[in-house]
């Protein structure tokens, strides 16, 4: 995926494409996952943990992609460890060792789902259509799609599907997290947060980095 050019005074403007999902565990546990196969730093996911007792850590595969998400959203804590991502069916498998093992099974597509679905993809990806989209998903989702980040970043969320996550193995560090729960309270890493209940999101998401900033 390319960068685009900026010109004096602009910033460059960087697309991830792929999925981003969002659980609650029993143990009071968050986790956010992005997983992107097309990227400006080539194909990686990461993985973005909030504990009941609000410590946030980031698990991410280079010191590269580490530095650039850790100066978009906030955290206490970033670790630099290998993260797979294996899709067989509807079943997800994540790995992010020692830390994180998490089995996913995705479920049906929501009426959410169907909606995105019907909106053209290159529609989807513009950021102008977030001007549209956020109002709707503040009510229907209780997330927001476009917002300021760290770093005087700006960032949005073209979303084009949707699928509900229906069940959830999650191990951290050889504690198991227990069954799916809500994504309650909303996580904190940065303007949003991922729907109440657990899905798996289709996204195209935009960053926007002040050109004097470096990657």
């Amino acid at each position: 995926m390319k960068r685009s050019a900026p010109g004096p005074g602009h910033a460059a403007r960087l697309r991830f494409d792929g999925w981003i999902a969002g659980i609650g565990t029993a143990s009071g546990t968050r986790v956010v996952l992005g997983h992107w196969p097309c990227s400006p730093f080539g194909p990686f996911s990461d993985v973005m943990v909030e504990r009941a007792d609000g410590h946030r850590l980031l698990l991410a595969p280079t010191r590269r992609t580490a530095d650039f998400i850790a100066g978009t959203y906030a955290f206490d804590e970033v670790r630099v460890v290998p993260v797979e991502v294996r899709v067989t069916g509807n079943e997800w498998t994540v790995t992010a060792a020692p830390v994180l093992e998490l089995r996913l099974r995705v479920g049906r597509r929501g009426l959410p789902g169907f909606l995105l679905r019907a909106v053209p993809g290159a529609l989807a990806g513009r950021t102008s259509w977030t001007a549209l989209t956020d109002p709707v998903t503040r009510v229907l989702l209780g997330t927001r799609t476009r917002g300021s980040a760290g770093s005087g970043r700006r960032e949005w969320y073209g979303a084009r599907d949707l699928h509900l996550v229906e069940s959830v193995t999650a191990v951290q560090e050889g504690q198991d997290l227990g069954p799916l729960a809500p994504v309650e309270p909303a996580v904190r890493f940065g303007f949003g947060s991922t729907p109440r209940r657990p899905c798996l999101v289709r996204v195209t998401t935009t960053v926007s980095v002040p050109r004097t900033r470096t990657l």
